[in-house]
């Protein structure tokens, strides 16, 4: 693979130790000859800021990584994400592989998985992406929704519950999860649609294939719809408009390892036991 010769780095310095770790990695790249800029701002990027960079490296945690998203999609860089949080699926280098392996991944010794995204519109030009998922609820918190879906036009269901999820694979594992949701692989390139708390029990989730559009409309009299990408940036849909939800044309680069495994990351982080497969 291509050597990083110019990387930016987002440092959340709110995680412990994450400060310091950065300039071990900084001092890395200083000696390997690359070119930094970095920055603590560990939420949305400003436009451009890092156009002209060959990956950027996110330390801190998931959240971290998914403010990076956006900017990062749109700029095609892939993300060397190093973990300071707690699970960090996303985040897949520990702070001792990444203090072990920087000095190899800038020399192009890595692969990039690509991810796919989420496109939400809410509006006439407002539009975002999502790595992880995007949620659809009222405003306010204990109120449920009545949400009617089409996909490619055709009535899918209504449903009155605390809201509605639409998960990427990658966010499989996050909120759909815990709201019951099913594990996918990473690669399916399908949607899942979840329904939160619904008050029909045989709601259940839908995979959608990878070219469905899918539109939410609000039924619910006096209600304001509350619309959250990656569980970071919100936008407040009052019109009667139509929640529209896709799969992105874009998708985003994760820097991973040469002896990256999907699965060993899974058992690592679900506490799998995995047991039997490591005696083999």
């Amino acid at each position: 693979m291509p050597p990083f010769r110019r990387l930016a780095f987002i440092v959340n310095r709110d995680k412990p130790h994450a400060a310091a770790l950065a300039r071990e990695l900084v001092d890395i790249a200083d000696v390997a000859g690359a070119k930094v800029v970095k920055t603590t701002r560990a939420h949305r990027l400003p436009a451009g800021w890092l156009r002209g960079c060959d990956a950027c490296c996110v330390i801190g945690g998931d959240g971290t990584l998914l403010g990076a998203v956006d900017e990062a999609a749109r700029a095609d860089v892939p993300i060397i994400g190093v973990n300071q949080g707690s699970l960090g699926y996303l985040t897949t280098f520990s702070a001792d592989e990444a203090r072990g392996q920087f000095a190899d991944l800038l020399r192009g010794h890595y692969r990039i998985a690509k991810r796919d995204l989420l496109e939400c519109q809410v509006g006439p030009g407002r539009r975002d992406l999502a790595l992880n998922d995007v949620l659809i609820k009222d405003t306010v918190n204990s109120r449920l929704v009545r949400l009617e879906v089409f996909a490619d036009g055709e009535l899918v269901t209504d449903y009155y519950c605390d809201g509605l999820l639409f998960s990427t694979p990658t966010g499989s594992t996050a909120y759909n999860l815990s709201a019951g949701g099913p594990i996918i692989h990473p690669a399916s390139g399908v949607i899942a649609m979840t329904p939160i708390c619904p008050h029909t029990l045989s709601n259940r989730t839908i995979i959608f294939r990878d070219a469905v559009k899918l539109k939410v409309y609000n039924r619910t009299a006096d209600s304001r719809l509350l619309v959250a990408m990656d569980g970071q940036r919100n936008v407040v849909v009052t019109d009667g408009k139509p929640v529209e939800v896709s799969m992105a044309r874009r998708q985003i680069g994760l820097v991973q390892g040469r002896r990256y495994s999907h699965f060993s990351v899974m058992r690592a982080k679900l506490k799998w036991s995995g047991g039997f497969a490591d005696r083999k």
